[in-house]
């Protein structure tokens, strides 16, 4: 369950990190499908109003969530984006399922408070929630120009692969204790 950088904005979707993960699944002989819930310009009160639908159709072993990148961008409350997230992770884990939460960072041009206070809230929650987390999912990708497209938001096709290895270094370990 994601925004735009796991809708695969502005590229293929076959090309997305989402849709690699998904190959490199089936290569590695691991039995998930990947449901792609992600909608381009979500925040996470999106994502909270849309989990129960999603949990009650997928049933899935594992919840992998990127989302916070638009409350940021909008300036809206880090304070609401951790109730919101933290009511996915919940409600998840009461469906049984782990959950992977994906880390994200705002552009500096927000203020050093609140580029803190936003991050802050996924080691928190990580932490809080005792869920699995990617410290920062576009690492060695967001400041590297010919990785990025144009807007400076969105991760190009060259930037895929390695963010869909980034999410498979922590992803694997949930997948080997589910099955």
């Amino acid at each position: 369950m994601g925004d735009s950088i796991s809708a695969s904005y502005g590229i293929e979707v076959q090309h997305g990190w989402v849709s690699l993960l998904q190959k490199k699944l089936q290569a590695e002989k691991f039995p998930y499908q990947i449901f792609n819930e992600s909608i381009s310009g979500d925040t996470s009160a999106g994502g909270l109003a849309r989990i129960d639908r999603a949990l009650a159709r997928h049933q899935p072993e594992v919840v992998v969530l990127e989302l916070g990148a638009n409350d940021g961008l909008r300036g809206l409350s880090p304070k609401q984006m951790k109730t919101n997230l933290a009511a996915i992770i919940q409600r998840a884990k009461q469906t049984e399922a782990r959950v992977l939460l994906l880390g994200m960072r705002l552009p500096p041009n927000y203020g050093k408070r609140y580029t803190e206070m936003f991050y802050n809230v996924y080691p928190q929650l990580a932490t809080e929630l005792d869920v699995v987390f990617v410290p920062f999912l576009l690492e060695d990708v967001a400041l590297s120009k010919n990785r990025m497209q144009q807007d400076g938001l969105h991760p190009n096709a060259r930037a895929q692969s390695d963010i869909s290895e980034k999410v498979w270094e922590y992803l694997a370990p949930l997948l080997e204790k589910t099955h």
